[in-house]
């Protein structure tokens, strides 16, 4: 017998440095866990409940006992006030203040009782030593108040389980862990303390000390593992869930906390088995790269395209900080809004303010606007620039003979077989009904020719096929060459049209071509095919 509560005063002490340690734990934390009061308060109140329990089976008299179940009501009889408010904190409840202070006046009134309890016996009727062990024990008889606040922990307790327990179906699968642990944290001490009133622990002894040194264990467990407490309060699941945009929880190194339904969809590869992970970290699972946005000084902010399968989408990446009670930043929100609908209207837009609606290059606007930008390109850089003017060779005859739905076929094969041609710096745009312009940096007049001249020779060497069989289409073509210190833009194009005209006059399906940085009389002739 003396040796079972010697392990047992040991087995009580252990469970009293577990909770210090959980207390000092819960300090060096508390700016990361809402509630932390709550917390802090509670495992010191449980340290000096579990060593005043241990002081009290280590005592020699009777009296030494009754001081020491004074200190033990300092802690136990609080404890349980504390557990509850710390889970309607953690369920994102409030009470009010008024409220809040008077949970407090029965553990109050307890503590008067338990010290005076010699003088009226309302706690414990008598309080004596046990002849049935070789140290000091003490038995108690109880009294109407003992009842009272025996009955106030029990729902107490009880209020905090049934809380935790009707929010069970509203928590993210990746959060049912922690509330478990929660959830025994309420339970586990109940029920020890119903069996050590129902007289069938063993030699009699109090199990809840003991019990508490094994829900001070999963507490931090929980807590090191899951970072129970910490951004992600249950009650916060309704609304969290209810956003249109996505969001991602991080905490201060990026890692991820949590995530709503929003942004699973709009991410399909996010898993809840990814939380803990870094941003980054989560991306390279998803699509093997880091976060694509780079991190600013004022947050994360940008554009990003997600390719999922067949489809792809455009999302706004916001982000904002997450502060706690006192102004000090615990973490960020990542917010997704979907803007592929937006986007996909820009680029309607775009398309149709910058390229040809039929064959899909530039327009002539545009064409005039990147081909200003590309000579003053030239011209810081001193290099040399080329027009290449073309036009489809009778074309009309193919509206006329064949229809205008042939006409555009002819169109679309032309820009088609240039295209593949072209370099990829080329500019090339439709300029009037079947008239074509390529712009090109650093080509000089020569070599603007022998391009123009692969061009027209690739035209004819493949047929358009048709519902009225192979269609052979030629194109002429004007060449206008110039270095940046002679040559504006609009001098080019009359220039380009000038060796176009020429091409057509000598037969059409030539090349023809202008250079003012050529003399004169070096200017080379229209080139017939």
């Amino acid at each position: 017998m003396e040796s079972r509560i010697t392990v047992y005063i040991t087995l009580v002490a252990i469970s009293g440095v577990l909770s210090i340690f959980l207390c000092l734990y819960s300090v060096y934390k508390r700016k990361d866990i809402p509630g932390s009061p709550y917390l802090i308060l509670l495992t010191a109140l449980q340290a000096v409940y579990i060593f005043a329990f241990a002081f009290e089976l280590a005592s020699d008299t009777l009296q030494e006992i009754k001081r020491w179940v004074v200190v033990e009501y300092i802690g136990i009889g609080f404890a349980p006030v504390l557990g509850l408010l710390l889970v309607i904190r953690y369920i994102a409840a409030a009470l009010p203040r008024l409220l809040t202070y008077s949970m407090f006046a029965i553990p109050v009134i307890t503590l008067i009782m338990t010290a005076t309890n010699d003088w009226h016996h309302l706690f414990y009727k008598h309080i004596y030593l046990r002849d049935d062990t070789p140290t000091p024990m003490a038995d108690v008889v109880i009294g109407q108040w003992y009842i009272v606040q025996g009955s106030y922990t029990f729902g107490c307790l009880l209020a905090g389980g049934l809380l935790l327990i009707w929010q069970w179906r509203k928590t993210n699968r990746a959060y049912r862990l922690q509330l478990f642990t929660l959830i025994s944290g309420q339970f586990v001490p109940m029920i020890a303390s119903f069996l050590y009133l129902m007289g069938v622990t063993p030699d009699g002894m109090d199990p809840v000390p003991f019990v508490l040194c094994i829900t001070s264990s999963m507490y931090i467990w929980a807590m090191m593992s899951t970072h129970m407490l910490r951004i992600s309060p249950i009650a916060k699941e309704s609304l969290f869930e209810s956003m249109a945009e996505g969001v991602l929880v991080l905490d201060l190194s990026e890692k991820l906390i949590d995530y709503n339904g929003a942004a699973q969809r709009m991410l399909p590869q996010l898993k809840a088995s990814m939380i803990g992970d870094t941003l980054d970290t989560v991306w390279e699972k998803m699509c093997g790269n880091s976060f694509p946005i780079a991190r600013e000084a004022s947050g994360i902010q940008g554009h990003m395209k997600w390719q999922f399968r067949h489809s792809s989408s455009d999302y706004e990446v916001r982000s904002s900080v997450i502060k706690g009670k006192r102004g000090d930043i615990v973490g960020s929100l990542l917010m997704l809004i979907d803007a592929t609908e937006r986007y996909r209207l820009q680029e309607q837009l775009k398309q149709q303010a910058y390229y040809d609606g039929l064959t899909g290059i530039y327009n002539r606007a545009q064409f005039i606007h990147r081909a200003r930008t590309m000579l003053e390109a030239t011209e810081a850089k001193r290099q040399p620039v080329s027009l290449i003017l073309f036009d489809i060779d009778y074309f009309k005859q193919f509206n006329d003979t064949y229809g205008h739905d042939t006409g555009d076929a002819v169109l679309i094969h032309t820009v088609t077989a240039c295209r593949s041609l072209l370099p990829e710096d080329a500019l090339f745009g439709r300029y009037g009904g079947e008239e074509f312009v390529v712009a090109l940096q650093g080509y000089t007049g020569k070599e603007a020719v022998q391009l123009a001249n692969r061009l027209r020779e690739a035209l004819p060497a493949a047929p358009l096929a048709s519902a009225h069989g192979p269609l052979t289409v030629t194109a002429s073509f004007g060449v206008a060459g110039a270095d940046h210190s002679q040559y504006n833009l609009e001098a080019m194009l009359r220039d380009a049209d000038e060796a176009l005209y020429e091409a057509k006059r000598s037969g059409r399906n030539t090349v023809g071509i202008v250079s003012r940085s050529l003399a004169p009389e070096s200017r080379p002739k229209p080139i017939p095919s």
